[in-house]
């Protein structure tokens, strides 16, 4: 084997080879130029990133991580972390993620998205740690920062997202699923922020999302000691809004997703933007007094859209309206 953080020469001149994959198909991601990789110095010079080939190889990054908007199901985009058999963060499916949380970002009609696992038992197990061996350590605060803003990206979707958790979300894993706004899991998932196990705190926002979630004694504990939560135990202590008895095909938690989903789609987009906004934004304002402030904005918000006009209409009219997202 040559792996390409040992000798990247080596590697690119065996891919091209073996793979037909010409020069020009290794692009530098912007995400990743912080790392400063030594990854193809000869063909990016000394400020490249991890190389992402499209195609064949190593990523077929695009499909470490798939997007699609069911049919039947219009207004919902299923977001999936297909990277078996862990579906473990490496630099490429974050800068992946990143790309088509971009993406659903401009899709003014969603009403929701459903992150989810495509890998059986499995939602993800956290970051790549055998990747992590070959970063320099003064690469290590970008990459982390790297990492946190992608679930930061996440969060900060306008639209309502709801995750299912089917199997075993560690570390980085659980810390993306607090990025999200509904948590659903089954019965036989595990869950939990093991990073004093590797003498390390959670770096993508566990320390502060978590004390959100669940209060700060019990996020004390579950970071001090790194223990596993199980799905009943998850739901009792407001980890999760549901914990599902798993099914014989093993996506429960997705099934519970999607039953969510269903309920957003007649409902506004640009209301259901709004009122994520009032109440994370609010929340975040600190007072009673200024999170009112703040939804009064977001109020003001949906006042001037053809979706409320529609809304009136159809209700006048007594059939369905047809939101527009604007």
């Amino acid at each position: 084997t040559c792996p390409w953080h040992r000798h990247p020469k080596q590697w690119y001149q065996r891919r091209v080879r073996e793979d037909n994959v010409e020069p020009e198909t290794f692009l530098p991601h912007p995400d990743l130029l912080p790392y400063q990789s030594q990854a193809f110095p000869m063909m990016l010079g000394r400020r490249c990133g991890l190389a992402l080939i499209r195609g064949r190889g190593l990523a077929s990054v695009s499909n470490e991580v798939l997007l699609t908007y069911p049919e039947a199901n219009p207004g919902i985009a299923l977001l999936g972390l297909n990277r078996p058999p862990v579906n473990a963060v490496s630099l490429a499916l974050g800068a992946s993620l990143r790309g088509k949380l971009a993406e659903i970002k401009s899709q003014k009609k969603l009403q929701g998205v459903i992150l989810y696992s495509t890998t059986p038992k499995t939602f993800c197990a956290g970051a790549d740690l055998k990747e992590r061996l070959f970063i320099k350590e003064e690469d290590v605060p970008g990459m982390v920062k790297n990492f946190r803003l992608m679930i930061q990206d996440m969060s900060e979707l306008p639209m309502p997202v709801i995750c299912a958790i089917d199997g075993v979300a560690m570390g980085g894993g659980l810390e993306l699923a607090l990025g999200t706004d509904i948590r659903v899991c089954s019965t036989t998932a595990r869950m939990a922020l093991t990073e004093t196990k590797l003498a390390i705190i959670p770096g993508g926002g566990g320390t502060q999302r978590l004390p959100r979630v669940v209060g700060v004694p019990r996020a004390k504990e579950l970071i001090f000691t790194g223990r596993d939560v199980f799905g009943p135990e998850a739901e009792k202590i407001g980890l999760v809004n549901y914990c599902v008895e798993q099914n014989e095909e093993g996506n429960a938690a997705f099934v519970k997703a999607m039953e969510i989903a269903s309920l957003l789609q007649d409902r506004g987009p640009v209301a259901l933007r709004m009122a994520k906004k009032a109440i994370t934004e609010g929340f975040e304002a600190g007072p009673v007094r200024a999170g009112l402030d703040v939804e009064h904005e977001a109020y003001l918000g949906v006042i001037p859209t053809n979706d409320r006009i529609e809304a009136l209409m159809a209700f006048r009219e007594k059939r369905k309206p047809n939101f527009k997202g604007e």
